[in-house]
């Protein structure tokens, strides 16, 4: 089995005739657009409507293949440069797109009977979500020329200062027994069966942080900067507010999802102190265990190609799409899978439109939660897979549901292990990395929230020193994991080595979210069976032409609840309970 993904069914590389044919293209299709900007006035209403559509489906088509391209050949080696250079030549061109795009949603947003219009033809009135978006967002625009000012500006401000934190992090090297070796890799150490070895990994990770943590800060504060003064300036009330909008999602829905993890909190202090009571610690559970495996663990590794067995049993009982699709990811070489120096750490999944694949990098171990990990990405892909008789620009749905499909996933996998563990140890085993893995999208993404609410807060008006931010970070963790932690051995460095801090704004919650709404949605799959898979597929393809709620009502479920949140919090509480069992047993 492949170990990298194959890219060449893209460009073979940046000299490839259709490479430069498309960068043409591309450059070509700019043009038109800012032509066209400059008359749509000029044009009835449906005519310019139609215009508008046709120019920016063909631009969208050309920046996901070209900047996606590139985007997939720096992430696996930061030190591309031809890649580097590659993706900032496409975004510089695309940059010019938003003055021109600003202007166009600027005159469409004032036609009175946009939406009416929009229903009467059958390609526009797909597009009717985007057009009710057009209008409400108008507002924030800031006039054609001051929008592509800020796209031209943030090439060389946030994207650049992103680009550092990718590069460093992915390049530091780490002091180990006795010799060198990466971030992703001693990370990948905290899942080791020896308590030393996980202790001394996670002494080595903080150590390394030292030698980058300075330049990192002056990337964060740049981009946090740079986006309080971009809300500010389109009218926000704030970077959160902005986000919501974005995200198509009320405030309300937010509230009633921590108004419930707030009431449960407690209850995973309970696991983790029980957990690490189990493991000999009296003072709460030290970071460096966090992930430590209990039970019994399997004895070997898993290959590339038992990981692939494993999920294909499970998911065939499932869904033959979802099996499918999974197959084609192993054997046509969708994944990259390994930890080397400079490829970046953790995991993600990218949709490539033009193939109706998707392409997915890991730092793959062998060990179970790699699998999950696996199996993880793979709902991103089929979530890819469920929009593909989407029109080009109903294909980007928004961070709150963005993480249904990959979590959704995860509960199948873990479910059906669980429920196929006879052996109490290995019940054990598995419940607890369930159970890690829920305290991580409830503490510790809550940790994070409260980090970057706390960085908003402060930014406008100081710097925030390497110093200052670890200090912060320490308190949103002792905050969010209560006493369930040993304060004194936290992880004060979560700023330097997550990326979500380096992206879109708060890219924290969405987690939560889709934790959450992925169990409750589980919990109707189990009740309804087979009935329910096509329900599913539909919330999915629906995710980037509602809000958020409107998503959910597919299925019949009220966001604003908070009693729909603590249902999904209920089911992972009878977990810790089971799990309470389990260890005093």
């Amino acid at each position: 089995m492949n170990e990298r993904w194959n890219l060449t069914p893209l460009y073979e590389d940046f000299t490839d005739p259709k490479w430069l044919a498309d960068q043409e293209k591309l450059a070509v299709a700019c043009k038109a657009l800012a032509d066209f900007a400059e008359k749509i006035q000029t044009f009835p209403a449906k005519e310019a409507m139609l215009g508008y559509i046709t120019c920016m489906e063909e631009i969208t088509d050309l920046v996901e293949k070209l900047a996606g391209y590139a985007s997939l050949r720096q992430s696996a080696n930061t030190k591309d440069s031809a890649a580097g250079s590659a993706f900032g030549q496409i975004m510089q061109l695309f940059s010019q797109t938003a003055g021109p795009d600003a202007a166009c949603k600027a005159y469409l947003a004032k036609i009175d009977n946009l939406l009416e219009i929009a229903q009467s033809d059958p390609i526009l009135k797909e597009y009717r979500f985007l057009f009710a978006r057009m209008k409400e967002q108008s507002k924030h625009l800031l006039g054609s020329e001051s929008e592509e000012i800020l796209a031209r500006m943030r090439l060389s401000g946030s994207n650049a200062w992103g680009d550092l934190q990718g590069l460093l992090t992915s390049a530091v090297q780490v002091d180990y027994n006795g010799g060198k070796t990466t971030l992703s890799s001693i990370r990948n150490l905290a899942y080791d069966k020896d308590p030393a070895v996980r202790k001394a990994a996670y002494e080595a990770e903080l150590a390394c942080y030292e030698k980058i943590a300075d330049s990192v800060a002056f990337a964060l504060n740049s981009i946090k900067l740079e986006t309080i003064t971009e809300a500010q300036l389109r009218g926000y009330e704030s970077p959160l507010a902005e986000t919501l909008a974005d995200s198509a999602m009320k405030r309300e829905t937010l509230d009633a999802m921590f108004a419930a993890i707030d009431e449960y909190l407690p209850k995973f202090w309970q696991y983790l102190r029980a957990k690490g009571k189990a493991l000999g610690h009296e003072n709460g559970l030290p970071w460096y265990d966090l992930f430590a495996p209990m039970g019994k663990t399997p004895e070997k590794a898993y290959t590339t190609e038992e990981a692939k067995a494993y999920l294909l049993d499970i998911f065939k009982d499932f869904d033959s799409d979802l099996h499918d699709m999974v197959a084609s990811a192993f054997d046509n070489a969708w994944i990259d899978f390994y930890p080397r120096e400079g490829k970046v750490g953790g995991a993600f999944c990218a949709g490539i439109p033009s193939l109706r694949e998707s392409r997915i990098l890991t730092n793959f171990d062998g060990a179970f939660g790699d699998v999950v990990t696996l199996a993880h990405e793979l709902g991103h892909a089929f979530h890819n897979r469920c929009l593909n008789e989407q029109r080009p620009l109903n294909r980007d749905y928004s961070m709150p549901v963005a993480e249904t499909a990959s979590t959704f996933n995860e509960c199948v996998i873990m479910n059906a292990a669980i429920a196929a563990a006879t052996d109490p140890a290995q019940k054990l085993n598995l419940i607890e990395n369930q159970l890690s893995d829920a305290a991580q999208i409830i503490c510790d993404i809550y940790s994070r929230y409260r980090f970057e609410t706390a960085v908003f807060a402060r930014r406008e008006q100081e710097f925030l020193s390497a110093e200052t931010l670890c200090q912060l970070m320490l308190d949103a963790q002792k905050q969010s994991y209560g006493d369930g932690l040993d304060e004194n051995a936290l992880h004060p460095y979560m700023w330097v080595c997550k990326s979500h801090y380096y992206g879109p704004i708060f890219y924290n919650f969405p987690y939560a979210f889709g934790g959450l709404f992925a169990r409750g949605l589980y919990a109707m799959y189990e009740e309804q069976g087979e009935a329910f898979v096509p329900k599913y597929k539909a919330l999915l393809k629906a995710t980037p032409v509602t809000t958020a709620e409107d998503t959910a009502k597919v299925v019949g479920v009220d966001l604003t609840d908070k009693n729909f949140w603590k249902k999904g919090l209920q089911i992972l509480a009878d977990e810790i309970d089971e799990f309470l069992k389990l260890v005093e047993a």
